[in-house]
């Protein structure tokens, strides 16, 4: 998640589509540094050893699930720390969607190992783990003491992040996301201290992902993508990595549903979604998440299904704004899904129609209520994703009233209702 920039004004794209970019305004600044160095390749993770040696570790903590670990990919990692002379120590119990309890938990097993690196091994909700217990490691307290940007005073241990999936982007992005056990509010914490060190992105890592999960984790890079092309906070350089993301992730995840055993493919899924999750540090994200978390929340719908739902319907609703669907325009004219020159309406339509295709491929629920949401708790979804951190970066104004008008005609079975929002 991101640290904050000054919104910037909507760009052009250009590529074989034709359409010239219009120049950066000189009133949008940004500073920014990487803090991750990207390894990319397939087998790259047979350098975890070297690269934690390079950093200065003794004793690793490495933090998983139990999917990975029975996959295979735990141990395989902790043969090539072994291999340079390193202790490692294994928390094998990250949980999709991490609550205070998770990272408390983690914590425990860090401080008894004595710890000076950590690494984290799978999803978002690994990568998440690991960054709190490095919070409260280095900095004492509790969660709740660091939602927000920037809050921890003390240094803090050097991570390693090693995505086995292509979505989150976590492996880019300097904020754990982290939900209150009691409250199962999601808490941003976030600090530029917390970024990985190094970030491995090994394709072969993400053959193992069971068919849902690649369906989830692909949707959610993508709506990335989408999500911080428009952002208030984008600036050129975040724009950058959008549209990037988007040529890659979009042309991508079709190839990786019919043959999952593609890697150039899953190479190019892992690529987009760590440079969505570059834009995500650098832009923000929008209603489309604030619109999720709710449901993954109250009704247990899987985050990426979640996001995939509520994708076209934000779409459609920020696209009533000019300047969001010039950007959305933009956005569209990169993989050539339409032509941003020949009228920004209609390359919006055809982002839509994009999207929906994929989620069609994907086999997503495109209703809330095939998921068993309730009707009747309408109002209360609406009034929390209004709260949500990151409503406040969508380019259209969002109220909890419009919330309720996207969840209503998310109800719409597919095919039905006249696409309007």
């Amino acid at each position: 998640m991101p640290t904050a920039v000054p919104p910037a004004s909507p760009q052009s794209a250009r590529g074989a589509a034709g359409f010239s970019p219009a120049p950066a305004s000189p009133g949008i600044p940004f500073d920014y540094h990487s803090p991750t160095r990207l390894v990319f390749g397939v087998g790259g993770v047979a350098r975890v050893g070297e690269l934690a040696r390079g950093l200065g570790a003794r004793k690793v903590l490495l933090v998983t699930d139990a999917g990975i670990v029975a996959a295979g990919h735990a141990g395989r990692v902790q043969e090539f720390l072994a291999g340079e002379g390193l202790a490692v120590t294994v928390f094998g119990r990250a949980r999709e969607n991490p609550t205070t309890a998770d990272v408390a938990e983690c914590l425990a097993v860090a401080q008894a190992a004595g710890v000076d690196t950590l690494i984290g091994l799978g999803g978002g909700s690994s990568m998440d783990t690991a960054k709190g217990c490095n919070f409260l490691y280095t900095n004492g307290g509790r969660m709740q003491d660091y939602w927000g940007v920037g809050k921890a005073t003390q240094p803090m241990l050097p991570m390693i992040a090693i995505p086995t999936t292509a979505g989150t982007g976590s492996e880019c992005q300097s904020f754990a996301l982290i939900a209150d056990e009691a409250t199962h509010q999601k808490m941003a914490c976030g600090d530029p201290k917390a970024a990985a060190r190094v970030a491995i992105l090994d394709p072969a890592l993400t053959l193992s992902q069971p068919p849902r999960v690649t369906a989830c984790t692909g949707i959610d890079a993508i709506a990335h993508a989408v999500e911080t092309a428009v952002t208030r906070k984008r600036t050129a350089l975040s724009l950058m990595y959008s549209h990037e993301a988007f040529k890659l992730t979009v042309a991508s995840f079709p190839r990786v549903l019919r043959n999952p055993a593609d890697a150039e493919a899953r190479g190019s899924m892992l690529l987009g979604a760590a440079f969505a999750g570059t834009a995500i540090e650098n832009s923000m994200l929008g209603a489309v998440h604030s619109a999720a978390n709710p449901l993954t929340a109250h009704f247990g719908v899987p985050h990426g299904q979640a996001v995939g739902m509520m994708l076209p319907w934000v779409v459609r609703f920020n696209g009533r704004d000019p300047a969001a669907c010039q950007a959305y325009a933009e956005l569209a004219s990169a993989p050539e899904i339409a032509c941003a020159s020949e009228g920004h309406e209609a390359a919006l339509a055809a982002l839509v129609a994009r999207l929906e295709s994929l989620l069609n491929l994907a086999g997503m629920p495109r209703s809330l209520a095939e998921c068993g949401v309730d009707p009747a708790r309408i109002g209360e979804l609406a009034a929390e994703a209004a709260r949500q951190w990151t409503a406040g970066f969508n380019p259209r104004p969002i109220t909890a009233a419009d919330f309720a008008e996207l969840y209503h005609a998310a109800f719409t079975p597919r095919g039905e209702g006249d696409g309007t929002i």
